[in-house]
């Protein structure tokens, strides 16, 4: 039988979890605060060194590979044709890749945006545009703008299937490293993102971690094989709908409140209902979205532009505290944990914020709209008021005293009938934060990964 170590490096800590075929479970894990500002491998083995002592011996490890989130995770820009279209399809199409979407570009680029490209640190960029046979002009004088740019940076296109051979032209005049995929929207409002992300996937794998300075740690270990999103959104997949033999348990919704971000992903059909008339761009089974505004210390000033004045004062009112004052000490003490009941409290309330404000842009609406026929119901996004299960990973809700509290913010809580979230779903924590180990080992052993995931859910 088998043992399997499974590795997140972080951008704040690098995480192991070890795992015995044999056991069929968990037997140890440990982390460390990630180095890869100096050298990644320092982290890892402190770690290691960590793992080994829990365990009482070193163990040698049939299978070691990792996915990673560290120096910022992967960025991407998502380029467009309409915001609402083309625009929204790229960024479906890095979200689903698992990475973080930092700018965001419609029509025609200028060249400001062009420097932001630079100036943010991109590492690939996704230009997307027109339909199949649509327009042509804006991704041509896109590509040419980015081509001349000489950004140093990967460049994905996956617009109108027409003028891929110019586009292609346009980089290899420029020795551009350019890639062309599928047209990621080659119908209004119909999604074709499948290539497009192995793409994106296999450019993290072979430029991107190379870049951040991860590659170096492959002498360490067999494979870094995934952004650590991608893994997580794989485990959230597998847990919903099982494995050959194995029961997933059904559609399901996953909430990450983590120090930067806040993660949302929803495992389900987009609609339920057949008296509905759904509108915008097409909705994935497994939807992954980012709140890069939204988190418990580096973003938590976020928060605090999500709040309106009445809502400041309102808090401030309720709970007899300064909540600006809280969020801006979180904000410049990153590494603050919580030494008392009091900042334990004060945590919990701003990670009900972030899954609050989280949920309202990842569900859907729903719309009644009068017409000479009658009402007609329109749908946008969406629709999990069906969800019977929600989790939650992340430090804050996974050691919070009443996760519950947190997790309920998913809900429909003010009972708006227009809000398409979650109505009377069961409750679970990640209790041993391995789902990201879990998205890995299912790379190999799904069946596994699944039965360990079902163990360490536990319900609040």
């Amino acid at each position: 039988m088998a043992k399997y170590l499974l590795i997140d490096f972080g951008s704040t800590f690098t995480k192991l979890t070890a795992v015995d075929s044999e056991l069929g479970d968990i037997f140890a894990s440990a982390n460390h605060f990630t180095t890869v500002d100096t050298d990644i491998t320092i982290g890892y083995k402190n770690a290691l060194d960590q793992l080994s002592k829990t365990i009482g011996h070193p163990v040698v490890f049939d299978r070691v590979i990792a996915c990673s989130s560290a120096a910022g995770g992967l960025k991407m820009a998502a380029i467009g044709l309409v915001e609402e279209l083309t625009v929204e399809a790229a960024k479906r199409v890095c979200l689903g890749a698992g990475a973080k979407v930092d700018l965001v570009f419609s029509h025609h680029l200028n060249s400001s945006e062009v420097e932001l490209i630079k100036t943010k640190k991109i590492d690939i960029v996704l230009l997307a545009g027109g339909s199949d046979g649509g327009n042509s002009e804006c991704v041509l004088f896109n590509a040419k703008m980015l081509s001349e740019a000489n950004l140093g940076i990967p460049i994905v296109y996956g617009g109108n299937k027409s003028v891929q051979d110019e586009i292609k032209a346009i980089f290899d005049n420029h020795h551009v490293n350019g890639h062309i995929v599928d047209n990621v929207m080659p119908k209004i409002n119909q999604l074709n993102i499948k290539q497009a992300r192995e793409k994106i996937r296999e450019l993290f794998l072979k430029n991107i971690i190379e870049a951040k300075g991860i590659k170096k740690i492959e002498s360490e270990i067999d494979k870094v094989v995934l952004p650590t999103p991608e893994a997580v959104l794989r485990a959230c997949e597998l847990l919903a709908k099982g494995y050959m033999h194995e029961p997933g348990l059904g559609e399901v919704v996953v909430v990450d409140v983590g120090g930067a971000t806040t993660d949302l992903y929803s495992i389900s059909e987009p609609s339920k209902r057949g008296d509905v008339i759904l509108t915008g761009l097409e909705e994935p089974y497994a939807k992954r979205t980012v709140e890069g505004d939204l988190g418990m210390r580096y973003s938590a000033t976020g928060i605090l532009k999500a709040l309106t004045k009445e809502e400041i004062m309102m808090i401030n009112l309720e709970k007899g505290i300064d909540i600006e004052k809280e969020i801006n000490d979180r904000n410049t003490n990153v590494s603050m944990l919580p030494k008392n009941r009091s900042e334990e409290l004060i945590d919990r309330l701003l990670a009900e914020m972030c899954v609050y404000k989280a949920m309202n842009r990842h569900a859907g609406k729903m719309e009644e709209i009068y017409t000479p026929m009658g009402m007609v119901h329109h749908q946008t996004g969406k629709d999990l008021t069906d969800i019977e299960v929600v989790i939650g990973t992340g430090g804050v809700i996974i050691k919070s005293t009443d996760p519950k509290q947190i997790l309920a913010k998913t809900t429909n809580v003010f009972r708006n009938d227009f809000e398409l979230r979650p109505r009377h779903p069961k409750f679970y924590i990640d209790s041993t934060y391995s789902l990201y180990a879990m998205g890995l080992l299912s790379e190999f052993d799904p069946v596994l990964a699944l039965k360990i995931m079902k163990k360490h859910l536990t319900q609040v």
